[in-house]
């Protein structure tokens, strides 16, 4: 499969929007019914354009998004790709804390929101239109005005087109700054890989601020369709799935699936492929979804700052304990601790090699350059590659958690639990769950002094603090951490000792 190339002179919208489509033929269809054509979506991206830049947003420009899903919210990050500027997806369910500290620290131009987030918004001192998830708001209403014949803005394959928070090893977000030619490529790569066209329609159950990239811009680079359900919901996908040809999601997603009988061939018959990814899947789990459906789940292994890295072909054998081959014009390499090349077969430490590499995090040049090795990204994650080269993801970073195929950093977690009146310190682990993949599960060791520490109230008290995925599931507490001889808590013992104790 031959590498895709990005012209020195780039617009991402031009790269993903093709003009010849057939205008009356579905662009995205919402789950309440109102469609957008592809006939449509040159206006409407243009209006939203010119309204951008009447809010003085232009080529550089961050322009933060913390929608629900709808065709509008897609339409706006198209928009933002028609000037050049930058897009800072902000995932809806965070709270109001962690939003103003991601506000605070992009300094956004202008922010898109829904109105439940306009507070948040405004008292971050930001400039806010607003967009709610049926397509009202201030953007679709001021948009109506204006005439949309602002031209498209060429930028550099290597200028930023979208920022997206990840926590990194102190547990606060950390900006990820993607290039227009990494966007650009990964996208078109992974249409190729999968083979999307515009005969598919992809079944689009994924978060907003997390489904734009990996699922939202492949399926828009090939031509397809696009079904938007607002959130997974097993009712919703069972009754459009004979609607569509493409479905990606998490591995908890086709647990769900699979609990219900009615998930089987019948159902899945026009279907042409499922992708899964962001947390492993169990073998068994892997297997008894082909006796059901008939198909074999294709896997792809990514991270916020390099996007997709691997993916499994179309047309390649698939197996659950591989995530496929890196994308054309890319390259994965296993090392050890020092950085030298293990032999094929050998677990190390995952880096990465890509033709439009990852541009660093936002204002933090010392941990941009630790990312890197030489021209290498250093993923943080082990695996190991066989000889014709696949790829196995084996840890996503000694202490990740992926809960739901969500990312969970326990530091930040741990920050909130340590903050409860009576707790002495906390340790944040993942216990293997049915349904999640795993639950974060809170340790504690409490103060002499405390009393009557009850953990329900504790967890209650962190849903104030945290996003829903990040609380934990349970709070034990033990009389002392388990430590080695540094006096550091052996996670993995207390990850022994209360496996087991998350089911459902």
């Amino acid at each position: 499969m031959p590498a895709i190339t990005v012209s020195d002179d780039a617009n991402v919208y031009a790269a993903l929007i093709d003009p010849a489509r057939d205008p009356d033929r579905v662009f995205m269809e919402n789950a309440d019914g109102r469609v957008v054509r592809f006939g449509e979506v040159p206006e409407i991206t243009a209006r939203y354009a010119d309204l951008l830049s009447s809010e003085r947003v232009g080529k550089g420009d961050f322009v933060a998004g913390i929608l629900e899903k709808s065709p509008e919210a897609v339409l706006l990050y198209l928009a933002v790709c028609r000037l050049g500027a930058v897009y800072v997806p902000v995932h809806i369910g965070l709270t109001d804390a962690e939003v103003s500290h991601i506000l605070g620290d992009a300094r956004p131009r202008l922010v898109v929101c829904d109105p439940v987030r306009q507070a948040v918004a405004v008292a971050a001192g930001c400039p806010v239109l607003t967009l709610d998830a049926g397509g009202g708001g201030t953007l679709v209403e001021r948009s109506r005005t204006m005439r949309g014949v602002g031209p498209l803005q060429n930028i550099a394959p290597s200028a930023p087109n979208a920022m997206v928070y990840t926590s990194g090893t102190t547990g606060r977000p950390k900006g990820a700054l993607l290039s227009a030619g990494a966007v650009i490529w990964n996208a078109r790569s992974l249409a190729a890989c999968w083979g999307i066209t515009d005969a598919d329609t992809l079944l689009h159950a994924n978060p907003m601020a997390y489904g734009l990239f990996g699922t939202t811009t492949p399926a828009l680079a090939g031509g397809a369709s696009l079904i938007l359900l607002p959130r997974f919901d097993t009712e919703g996908v069972l009754a459009r799935l004979p609607h569509a040809t493409i479905f990606a999601g998490v591995p908890t997603y086709y647990n769900r699936l699979m609990a219900d009988a009615r998930f089987d061939r019948t159902l899945c018959s026009g279907m042409r492929l499922f992708v899964t990814g962001s947390a492993p899947m169990r073998p068994d789990a892997f297997d008894a979804f082909t006796q059901r459906t008939g198909h074999r789940l294709l896997d792809r292994y990514g991270l916020t700052e390099v996007l997709i890295a691997t993916s499994n072909r179309l047309h390649d054998v698939r197996r659950p304990d591989t995530s496929g081959l890196p994308l054309p014009g890319s390259e994965i390499r296993i090392v050890d601790e020092q950085g030298e090349l293990v032999p094929a077969g050998i677990v190390g430490m995952i880096e990465l090699h890509q033709p439009y590499p990852f541009l660093g995090y936002w204002q933090d040049a010392e941990k941009t350059q630790q990312s890197f090795r030489g021209d290498w990204f250093r993923t943080g994650d082990f695996g190991r590659v066989d000889a014709p080269g696949y790829v196995s993801v084996l840890g996503r970073g000694a202490d990740l958690i992926i809960s739901g195929g969500l990312n969970v950093y326990p530091k930040e977690v741990e920050a909130a639990v340590n903050a409860l009146e009576g707790v002495a310190e906390s340790a944040v682990i993942g216990i293997p769950h049915a349904d999640f993949g795993e639950a974060v599960v809170a340790v504690v060791q409490l103060e002499a002094s405390a009393k009557d520490f009850d953990t329900r109230a504790a967890i209650d008290a962190l849903k104030l603090s945290l996003a829903g995925y990040k609380v934990p599931k349970r709070i034990e507490v033990i009389p002392e951490m388990p430590r080695n001889t540094l006096g550091k808590i052996q996670k993995n013992l207390l990850k022994q000792r209360f496996k087991g104790r998350c089911r459902g």
